[in-house]
């Protein structure tokens, strides 16, 4: 069942195009990533959903209500929509907990902080600090307890881990997809982080230049990226030329399989750097010659030459070669991203 649609939605600020006939729908329950480079419309598509502006084109819908298109349109307080921004952006001059029951009625206020703030992975003693007393990975635990407290059908995130360290990045990130399924609550989230989004969302969805270039199932759009550049955007990538007949194309890392529908003739075939494997020298097997191995705890970077071509892979440091040749294992199938 579908909670959210946008059907050609269009955003202009003065010439510039910055939504262009969008179309997206999200499911009741699912977790949507957006992800798109500095200006590719991510914040204001966000901006859109939330109702914090009107499109100039096009229909946004959540459960059968028309949010904006046409004459209508619902102000972003009426959409029971929530919202974590980047930085939290919690009231500096209110309390943890007041901050959490800011607009809440009833008289079990107290009771409801404690929970949420338990809901959130934190202690509800924490409820009687200032905003300035706690770290940045309470604040932003805080802010999500805020947006909790709305009970939204629908939870808006842009870029909510950007400004933790890596640890406490990934961490908060796990904590906020199993509350939001806990919950029942669908979340949006825009982030510039290719790997957040791959492993936080059940739908990814591309932006470019204002239009969706690509959206589905994260791991498909990993394997299966319509273009090289969104190949190389979405990950690291070894494209290679290749010569493809009877389901298997000849590169310069040896044969590899490709789908079946994959046209014959000359093409541009995407690796994944885990695919390739280097092992000890094999007679018969491709070989790659060694160039450089640069050790970085428990991986290390390899660059080798395969038939006058020169490729960059990251191996496991307790596998990884260090000099000499190695034979080269392809797993899994190659994927068509352009013709030769």
């Amino acid at each position: 069942m579908t909670l959210l649609s946008l059907t050609g939605v269009s955003r202009t600020y003065g010439e510039v195009l910055a939504l262009d006939r969008v179309d997206l729908s999200v499911k009741v329950g699912g977790l949507t990533a957006v992800v798109g480079a500095s200006g590719s419309g991510k914040t204001t598509l966000l901006r859109l959903i939330a109702g914090f502006e009107a499109p100039d084109a096009g229909r946004i819908e959540m459960g059968g209500t028309v949010l904006a298109g046409g004459s209508g349109f619902v102000p972003a307080h009426r959409r029971g929509i929530g919202l974590v921004a980047q930085e939290g952006a919690l009231f500096p001059h209110l309390s943890a907990g007041a901050n959490i029951a800011f607009g809440m009625e009833g008289s079990e206020q107290d009771r409801r902080v404690a929970e949420l703030l338990r809901a959130v992975e934190l202690d509800p003693a924490l409820a009687q600090r200032m905003p300035h007393e706690l770290s940045g990975g309470q604040q932003q635990r805080v802010a999500l307890a805020r947006a909790l407290a709305r009970r939204p059908r629908l939870m808006l995130f842009d870029e909510p881990f950007s400004a933790l360290d890596a640890g406490l990045r990934a961490n908060m990130r796990e904590m906020v997809k199993a509350r939001l399924g806990a919950e029942g609550i669908t979340g949006i989230l825009v982030t510039h982080d290719q790997q957040e989004a791959l492993s936080f969302a059940d739908q990814l969805v591309v932006l470019e230049d204002g239009r969706i270039v690509q959206a589905g199932d994260p791991r498909e759009l990993y394997q299966q990226p319509r273009t090289e550049r969104l190949a190389r955007f979405l990950g690291d990538a070894l494209v290679v030329d290749a010569a493809v007949a009877g389901g298997e194309a000849m590169t310069a890392l040896g044969r590899v399989r490709v789908g079946k529908a994959t046209a014959e003739g000359r093409a541009r075939i995407l690796l994944r750097p885990e695919q390739i494997r280097l092992v000890p020298w094999s007679e018969g097997q491709p070989a790659a010659e060694i160039l450089s191995a640069s050790f970085e705890g428990p991986i290390t970077v390899v660059k080798f030459r395969a038939n006058g071509a020169t490729f960059t892979i990251k191996c496991s440091s307790a596998e990884a070669p260090v000099q000499g040749r190695a034979s080269i294992i392809v797993l899994g199938t190659g994927h068509p991203v352009a013709a030769a």
